[in-house]
């Protein structure tokens, strides 16, 4: 598998690509690390370029420091890694309920895939002012819609309300993970605060 080319190929033309992907006997190890690992570092290396390098300002006040950058970037990295194997988990448990096939490798191949244009929007978000753009990346819903059925094995009749019921829970999953994820970012630069105005 070439990450290139797959990247391209399923933001190009994701019908085709499924049909090829499908196929496949792709291992969760590999494309853990020979895809979304690697895909994932675009946001997270953004995020540090935008809040620990170049900062943004607040109110008139400029904001940014390169503990502040790496928090933000280990943050984001974990999110989005972590956001891909809990929405695999939960398509995954899903399946039986619309009369698909669990499969978790399956699962985790059809979300990797398509976090595809969300990781590579990511890049956007250290451009002053056009990090609205990352928004391009809901691309990625779709091609995840078009997958379902040849990674899923789901009926016809039974892709949308899949889709949609997976999406809702998965949103909800995710709420509670940036909430989790954001206060452990507060409580660093909480910690980290203190310490500069304490130094002894």
């Amino acid at each position: 598998m070439n990450l290139i080319e797959r990247a391209k190929n399923i933001i190009i033309k994701p019908k085709d690509e499924w049909n090829v992907i499908s196929q496949e006997t792709t291992s969760v190890t590999s494309l853990v690390t020979g895809y979304l690992l690697i895909l994932a570092l675009i946001p997270a290396i953004a995020v540090f370029v935008k809040q620990g390098l170049i900062g943004y300002n607040v109110l008139g006040v400029h904001v940014g420091s390169i503990s502040g950058g790496i928090r933000s970037a280990v943050v984001s990295y974990i999110s989005n890694v972590g956001g891909v194997f809990l929405s695999a988990f939960i398509i995954d448990i899903l399946a039986t309920s619309f009369g698909s096939q669990k499969n978790f490798t399956k699962a985790m191949q059809l979300v990797a895939y398509s976090f595809t244009p969300m990781f590579i929007a990511g890049i956007f978000q250290m451009i002053p002012y056009m990090g609205w753009l990352a928004i391009v990346g809901l691309y990625g819903l779709y091609i995840l819609y078009l997958g379902m059925k040849p990674m899923m094995q789901t009926p016809d009749d039974k892709i949308t309300v899949y889709f949609v019921i997976s999406l809702i829970v998965v949103m909800a999953a995710y709420f509670i993970l940036s909430l989790v994820l954001g206060a452990i970012l507060l409580a660093g630069a909480a910690a980290t605060a203190g310490a500069a105005l304490n130094p002894y």
